[in-house]
């Protein structure tokens, strides 16, 4: 029996085994699963960090509707679900958010900000290199691409409006079939 004292160790394995795991977006996720899978877990120490992940995944989390009082500055900062202690705090006191603990922090507060920031700064970078080279053309260009249609004349489609329009894929045009008769 489990329940005997000292009794340690089980003779049989489990007794009902689950075919499939549970998924928390099976039927269409909604705003609150997505948010609370897409957030990052920072601040925080390894065990505390699993389970949150652990709420997450089997869809216990529940995120803050309001900002809470931080247990060390008495401010209402906390703004992250199940933590005591808002990210100033732990930063300067390097102590988990959740335990409060001083354990290793696994992922440290900021990083992912650090990171989205590399990655606009860098996407800044290109738009700013593309934004030059379009800006680099001259305005003898410009005028050159307005010759080439000025020279097109009546024969395009432009000036045709009562007829069939003419598309750029190269399907044939559909027949018309207004005056059809069907028999039955």
């Amino acid at each position: 029996m489990s329940s005997q004292k000292g009794n340690v160790s089980r003779s049989r394995g489990q007794k009902h085994q689950n075919a499939t795991a549970f998924k928390n977006d099976k039927y269409g996720a909604s705003v609150q699963v997505k948010k609370a899978n897409s957030k990052v877990h920072d601040g925080l120490c390894q065990h505390c960090k699993g389970v949150l992940e652990w709420k997450v995944k089997y869809n216990k989390y529940k995120p803050l509707a309001q900002p809470k009082k931080c247990v060390r500055c008495s401010q209402k900062s906390v703004k992250d679900a199940y933590h005591i202690i808002c990210k100033p705090c732990s930063v300067q006191l390097e102590v988990c958010c959740k335990c409060g603990k001083k354990e290793d922090i696994v992922i440290p507060v900021n990083s992912h900000l650090d990171e989205t920031e590399q990655e606009d700064a860098t996407g800044r970078r290109k738009q700013r290199g593309k934004k030059d080279l379009d800006s680099g053309d001259n305005d003898d260009e410009e005028e050159e691409d307005f010759e080439e249609f000025s020279d097109l004349g009546d024969d395009e489609d432009f000036d045709d409006d009562s007829g069939p329009k003419k598309t750029g894929s190269k399907c044939a045009p559909l027949p018309d079939v207004s005056r059809a008769h069907i028999k039955d």
